[in-house]
């Protein structure tokens, strides 16, 4: 069985913004995939990527970090968040030096109705790094909306956020 990407919808920013929504996602997929190209606007502190569905801000998110610079590893964990942390790419550092990251985020099975979703992101920035996440919403909902933001600054305009579909064939 094959499987075949469907584009859904891209959103550049033209100028700098607090988040991006997609929203009336349909489960007409089996998976979605969102590619989102980041970095925050400007370089006065750094922060992550967050990762919402459905509006949903009860603590109902875990996820699992593990990041590596070519020099140190680490991981970190935490449950009953408000949302998925995606990782600390340092997007300060990257606002300074003009750096993107780049972020894949795989969500699985997303429009069953009776399982929690789990999502794969992987992120690479030149500046920190790579990482890679693992999410779990703890909530059987098919998820229609998927809400991203960098905590406490502005997106960069720039950024760049397209959300496929994969059909199985």
């Amino acid at each position: 069985m094959t499987s075949t990407y469907e584009k859904i919808a891209t959103n550049t920013l033209g100028s700098a913004a607090a988040s991006v929504t997609f929203s009336s996602i349909s489960s007409a997929y089996t998976d979605l995939r969102l590619i989102a190209t980041t970095r925050q606007d400007n370089n006065a502190s750094n922060d992550s990527l967050r990762l919402r569905f459905n509006s949903d801000t009860t603590t109902s998110y875990s996820r699992t970090n593990l990041t590596g610079d070519g020099t140190t590893a680490a991981s970190t964990r935490a449950s009953s968040d408000d949302e998925i942390n995606i990782v600390a790419f340092t997007p300060g550092t990257s606002a300074a030096a003009g750096l993107f990251a780049v972020t894949t985020i795989d969500l699985l099975n997303y429009s069953n109705t009776t399982t929690y979703k789990s999502c794969l992101i992987r992120t690479s920035n030149g500046a920190a790094g790579t990482a890679a996440t693992v999410g779990l919403w703890r909530n059987t909902a098919a998820i229609n909306t998927i809400f991203m933001r960098i905590s406490g600054f502005n997106m960069a305009a720039g950024c760049t956020f397209t959300l496929y579909g994969i059909k199985a064939e």
